[in-house]
């Protein structure tokens, strides 16, 4: 895992869940690459982003939406 100090530098589109709270009070993610996810604070969007790996954020996701966590 490694991270960038301001998220706004990353050439990516962010997006977050239709299921976000109104106030913007989300994470949002970001495609960087095939095998590379970029995840931010909706809040602070020139603050840091984490760089996670496509797999694990995606088996998270589908974990989540599964209930199982």
């Amino acid at each position: 895992m490694s991270h960038v100090e301001d998220a706004a530098t990353l050439p990516v589109t962010w997006w977050k869940s239709s299921a976000s709270g109104a106030q913007g009070d989300c994470v949002e993610f970001g495609l960087v690459d095939p095998e590379m996810v970029a995840v931010r604070d909706s809040k602070s969007p020139h603050g840091p982003a984490l760089l996670l790996p496509r797999g694990p954020v995606t088996e998270l996701i589908t974990a989540l939406k599964e209930g199982v966590l």
